[in-house]
């Protein structure tokens, strides 16, 4: 199916912040008086709430200070929060080189999102020397335990041979894996394995399962190819009003090579 697209991209997703469970904070004075005793967690929690204006007027600089007192303790989330602070330029001027620094430190912690952030600036050259290998070993960690975006970026890299051999069959397992989590993009590159038969038997029946469940999230490549396959008929008993209708679908998404 020549018409058939792929998704071939890295994704680049802005860090996520992490921040403190319901439970975890009873209320603010609490908190202070820990703070007073150099309480880690009690600075990040009082980072946090600077942060997103919990209890407090919103201040990213006091965010900073907190998060930072936190991170120096080796306080795990801080140093990502930290991170993410001076990668987005919040409440301090934007800094690659130090969000790389604090990233690392979380990541060599085993914290995911950090591993996750580690493969995106190895694989993007930002903030350190473009190195696919060590791309490869981040996204790897993280994808291990179980991180959506870095399962589907291994697959990526499984695919093109970036950093590591070539292996289209270990690209399907990776895509597997993230798309079983509701990741669209996974969900949608699976989809065109099973349609052309890379890495795997070329199975119409899968690749129409994979495109239909991206479609319903949403997604305008999927959902062109949904009409093409109603279309045609392949993977699904043809049917030109459903074709018809995932088309329009797609179009109104502003997709160009809808029919």
């Amino acid at each position: 199916m020549k018409s058939i697209l792929f998704l071939t991209a890295i994704v680049i997703s802005s860090q996520i912040l992490i921040g403190c469970s319901s439970n975890r904070i009873e209320t603010l004075p609490k908190d202070i008086l820990e703070v007073d005793k150099g309480n880690p967690a009690s600075q990040f929690n009082l980072g946090y709430m600077y942060d997103v204006g919990e209890g407090v007027p919103q201040d990213f600089e006091k965010a900073m200070m907190w998060y930072q007192q936190a991170a120096d303790q080796g306080y795990v989330k801080a140093q990502f929060n930290l991170g993410y602070m001076y990668d987005e330029g919040r409440g301090v001027a934007q800094d690659i080189l130090k969000a790389f620094y604090w990233f690392e430190k979380a990541a060599q912690q085993g914290h995911e999102g950090a591993q996750y952030n580690l493969g995106l600036m190895y694989s993007s050259g930002q903030g350190v020397k473009q190195d696919y290998k060590k791309a490869f070993s981040w996204y790897s960690k993280a994808a291990e335990q179980g991180y959506p975006k870095a399962q589907f970026n291994l697959a990526i890299l499984y695919k093109d041979g970036q950093g590591i051999k070539q292996d289209n069959k270990k690209a399907i397992f990776w895509y597997q894996k993230a798309a079983e989590q509701g990741y669209v993009k996974a969900q949608f590159n699976l989809g065109y394995m099973y349609d052309v038969g890379q890495g795997t038997k070329q199975d119409y029946k899968k690749a129409f399962y994979w495109f239909e469940k991206a479609a319903y999230q949403g997604h305008a490549g999927a959902q062109h190819n949904l009409g093409i396959m109603y279309n045609a008929g392949q993977g699904v008993t043809q049917d030109y009003l459903q074709s018809v209708l995932w088309y329009q679908k797609a179009a109104e998404q502003g997709y160009k090579k809808t029919k």
